[in-house]
Parts: C-alpha cells; sequence; structure tokens
C-alpha cells in the first residue's frame, strides 16, 4: 500500500483584505499586541531604570534612551509603513489599503512628537540646550509635519476616496524625508550623536543597555500594532456602516419603512 501524500494546507491571505474579513481578525490580533506591550514594556523598564548602569559621561540622563530610540525608531518605520499603504491604495483601489494608512498617521505623529520632546528632555543635560536647529533634528520635526499635513488633509476633504488619493501623493512625496532623517548624522557634521546600534558593526553600548533598549522596542511596536489595529477597525465601521454586516456588528436593528398610506386607505374602504 502507498502511503496517501499529506495534503498541505496554505493559508490563503488575499481573503483578508476584504475590510469584512480583516475586522474580525484584526479584533483578535489587538488582545495579543496589547498584552506583550504591557510585559515587555514593565520588563523593559526594570532593565533600564533597574539594573542598566549609569553612564560614565552622561550619567542617568542617558536613560531616556529608553523611550526616545524606540519612539524615533517606529516613527520612520510607521511612514514608510503609511506611505506603502497609501501607495498601494493609490495604484490598485483598495479600500482597507488606505483605511490603513489613515490609522498609521496618528500613531505616527505620535511616536514623531515623543521622539522629539525625549530629545529636548536629553539634550538639556547633554547639549546644554532644548533645541538645535541641527540636521537630525529638523528633519525629524518635518516628519511631524508631513503627520500633520496628511491628517490636515484628508480631514479638509469630503470625499472619502479623493481624500485617499490625495493623502497618498503627500506620503509618497514626504518618503524621501526618511532617509535624510537616518543619515543626516552621516552626511552632515551634526550635534546629535551617531546611531549606537547598527546593522554594520558592533553596539557602542553595554549590554544591559542595549538589551533594555530592544526590549523596550519590542513594547513599542506592539503598542503601536495594537493601537493602529484598533484605530483601523472604527476606521472601517465609520466606512462601511451602511452595509448589512457593519449592522449586524453594532446590532443595530432595522427600521421598518412605514406603511403607504394610500393602500391602508385602500385596505380599510374595503
Amino acid at each position: 500500500m502507498t502511503a496517501t501524500p499529506a495534503r498541505r494546507t496554505t493559508i490563503n491571505w488575499f481573503k483578508y483584505a476584504a475590510p469584512t474579513r480583516f475586522y474580525p481578525l484584526a479584533g483578535k490580533a489587538i488582545i495579543g499586541f496589547s498584552v506583550l506591550a504591557a510585559v515587555l514594556g514593565v520588563i523593559g523598564m526594570l532593565i533600564g531604570f533597574g539594573i542598566a548602569p549609569t553612564d560614565a559621561q552622561q550619567g542617568d540622563a542617558y536613560r531616556i534612551i529608553f523611550l526616545h530610540v524606540p519612539t524615533a525608531w517606529l516613527s520612520m518605520v510607521i511612514y514608510v509603513a503609511m506611505a506603502f499603504w497609501a501607495g498601494v491604495g493609490l495604484v490598485f483601489n483598495t479600500r482597507l489599503a488606505s483605511m490603513l494608512a489613515q490609522a498609521l498617521a496618528p500613531t505616527g505623529a505620535l511616536m514623531t512628537f515623543i521622539a522629539l520632546w525625549t530629545g529636548a528632555l536629553w539634550g538639556k543635560p547633554t547639549w546644554g540646550t532644548w533645541w538645535v536647529w541641527d540636521a537630525r533634528l529638523t528633519s525629524e520635526l518635518i516628519l511631524l509635519f508631513l503627520y500633520l499635513g496628511f491628517l490636515s488633509l484628508h480631514a479638509a476633504i469630503d470625499d472619502e476616496r479623493r481624500a485617499d488619493r490625495a493623502t497618498a501623493v503627500l506620503a509618497l512625496v514626504g518618503v524621501v524625508n526618511v532617509p535624510i532623517i537616518y543619515f543626516s548624522v552621516q552626511w552632515w557634521n551634526t550635534l546629535h550623536q551617531g546611531a549606537s546600534v547598527s546593522l554594520s558593526s558592533a553596539p557602542s553600548i553595554a549590554t544591559p543597555m542595549l538589551v533594555g533598549m530592544l526590549v523596550m522596542s519590542a513594547a513599542v511596536w506592539c503598542y503601536c500594532i495594537a493601537v493602529v489595529l484598533a484605530r483601523v477597525r472604527l476606521i472601517i465601521l465609520e466606512r462601511e456602516r451602511h452595509t448589512s454586516w457593519v449592522e449586524r456588528e453594532l446590532q443595530t436593528p432595522r427600521t421598518t419603512p412605514p406603511s403607504d398610506p394610500i393602500s391602508l386607505t385602500s385596505g380599510e374602504s374595503s
């Protein structure tokens, strides 16, 4: 007897491109990423503020990196993801891709603001000033303006599909700012220090510092994913509010149309 070959099961990920199928999947993923964000955040804080040693030059002021660096990384990553999904929605006219881009923008703006704010808190004791028009800082500030411009432009256009197309063009044009942010410390003589973690060289910080920063980065990643998924679910409900599946999801009873008074009159007369 010949053994029957095992059937390979494959997942058709394209079916989740439909909002009606992506909505429940996102709801399940939110719980897992939220729990991971909380657990990793607590572990990262314990390592960063309890185990990591004091820096020889900057003292305890350097500990702001455990929040500054992850948010700075995510500010750039989220913009690239936003531009990618906006471009997919523009080229292929897919609704869910445009919804994802719209959901990513507020979280990206928040990460950029926190990166700038924590950078100022770090810069005062380290550089002696809250702000300098440094290449890294200025390009990061431009990134915040791009996020705010994306949100403002989308809110200013009533037609959702036109708003998606207009903001997609803005996002794709602004993506050129991301490599400028990343390579600014190499291209120009800037006050901002170089990267402590690089793929091409060994880390320049102590191992407990590196572990704490990576754990906090994972926590911020999970937080951002959970928040974006929660927001895109709300956007789906808002845009698909006239569909039957959204009415069932919200348990909105269908209103029975009023009876025709003419038919009632004729019925009574008969």
